[in-house]
C-alpha cells in the first residue's frame, strides 16, 4: 500500500457509462463535478458510446497531460475498460461503482455509495494489482467458461439490467446447459474432466456476491482456475450455499487450481465463450491466460476508515 495525501489529486479524469446498471445517471456529471468544486478539484469528463470507447481513451490519456487520477463510474465493464488504458501508467484507477455487480469494487471494499466512493478523491491508499491476459484480451478481476458466460451473454444481448434479470435468465438456462470437457495446462501441473463451471480469477468475489475464490489477494502473483463439476440437482442448494459463505472448497463438485499461466482446450471445440470483467467473447481455442504482476495502480480506502456502506 502507498499513502497519499489528500492533496495529491487535483486533476480528475471520471469516465462516465450512461447505461450501466440500473441506476439513474441523469444527475451525475452535476453532482461529481460540484463534489469536486467544493473541495478544490478539477473535474473533466469522458463519456463512453458503446463505439471504440478504449482506443479514444487511450487517445486521450496519450496526447493530453495525464490526470492525476481517471475513475471509472460505471459498472465492471467500464471499471476493465478504464484499468486496461491504465495498466503499466503511473496513473491510479479510481472506482466509481454504478454498475449492476461492482464485483471488483466489492472486492477492494470501495463502497457502493456515490458520496462515499467519492471520497477517493480526498483521502485513499494506492495499491498496485496483478491483471491478467486471458485469449489475448486484458482483465482485471474475474473470467469464465461455461455456465456463467452464457447467462453474461444472455444477459448483455437484454435490455433490462439488475441482479433480477441476471437471476431469471440464469434460472432460464440452466435445465438445458450441457457440461464440457476441459483440458487445462498449467506451470503447476494438467488436469482434465469436465466443468459446468470454469473461473479464471485473479480476485473473489462475482458482482452477485458468489464467493468464487475465498482467501486469495488481487497482488500475490498468482490467479486460480476455479471448477465446479457437473452436480446433481439435489446438491444446489447445498452448493450455492457454499458459494456465499466463502466454502468454495467444502464441496465434492469444487477445485482450485493455482498457477501463473495456463491453457485451457475444450473438447471438440474451435473456439469458446468466455466471459472476461462482465463482457463476452467468442475465442479460438485453446485459450492462454498468462498474469501481469502489479501493473495496475488502484486508489482504495484508507485502511483506517469506516467500513463502507453496502446495498
Amino acid at each position: 500500500m502507498q499513502n497519499a495525501s489528500p492533496g495529491s489529486l487535483r486533476r480528475l479524469l471520471f469516465v462516465l457509462n450512461p447505461i450501466s446498471g440500473d441506476i439513474d445517471k441523469s444527475q451525475l456529471r452535476a453532482t461529481v463535478a460540484a463534489y469536486c468544486a467544493e473541495r478544490g478539484r478539477q473535474a473533466e469528463f469522458f463519456e463512453t458510446t458503446g463505439g471504440q470507447d478504449l482506443a479514444r481513451l487511450q487517445t486521450l490519456l496519450a496526447t493530453a497531460p495525464p490526470p492525476d487520477a481517471v475513475f471509472a463510474a460505471g459498472g465492471d465493464g467500464t471499471v476493465s475498460m478504464v484499468a486496461e488504458a491504465l495498466a503499466g501508467s503511473p496513473v491510479p484507477l479510481g472506482i466509481l461503482p454504478l454498475g449492476s455487480g461492482n464485483g471488483l469494487a466489492k472486492d477492494l471494499a470501495i463502497p457502493l455509495v456515490l458520496n462515499e466512493a467519492l471520497a477517493l478523491t480526498w483521502q485513499h491508499e494506492q495499491r498496485q494489482l496483478d491483471t491478467l491476459r486471458v485469449g489475448g484480451q486484458f482483465a482485471v478481476h474475474l473470467a469464465d467458461m461455461g455456465f456463467n458466460a452464457r447467462v453474461v451473454q444472455r444477459f448483455n444481448e437484454g435490455d433490462v439490467r439488475g441482479p433480477g434479470a441476471y437471476v431469471r435468465i440464469a434460472t432460464q438456462e440452466y435445465p438445458s446447459y450441457k457440461p464440457a470437457a476441459y483440458c487445462i495446462e498449467t506451470d503447476e501441473g494438467t488436469w482434465e474432466g469436465e466443468a459446468f463451471m470454469l473461473t479464471i480469477a485473479n480476485a473473489n468475489t462475482f458482482g452477485s456476491n458468489v464467493v468464487i475464490n475465498p482467501d486469495r489477494e488481487l497482488d500475490d502473483g498468482q490467479f486460480e482456475i476455479c471448477l465446479i463439476a457437473p452436480f446433481p440437482g439435489l446438491a444446489a442448494p447445498g452448493l450455492l450455499y457454499r458459494l456465499y459463505t466463502s466454502n468454495f472448497d467444502d464441496s465434492d463438485y469444487t477445485r482450485r487450481l493455482s498457477c501463473r499461466r495456463a491453457r485451457i482446450a475444450v473438447a471438440g471445440a474451435d473456439d469458446v465463450l468466455v466471459q472476461l470483467d462482465g463482457e463476452p467473447y467468442t475465442m479460438p481455442c485453446p485459450v492462454e491466460i498468462s498474469l501481469q504482476p502489479r501493473n495496475l495502480r488502484v486508489l482504495v480506502p484508507p485502511a483506517t476508515a469506516v467500513a463502507p456502506s453496502r446495498q
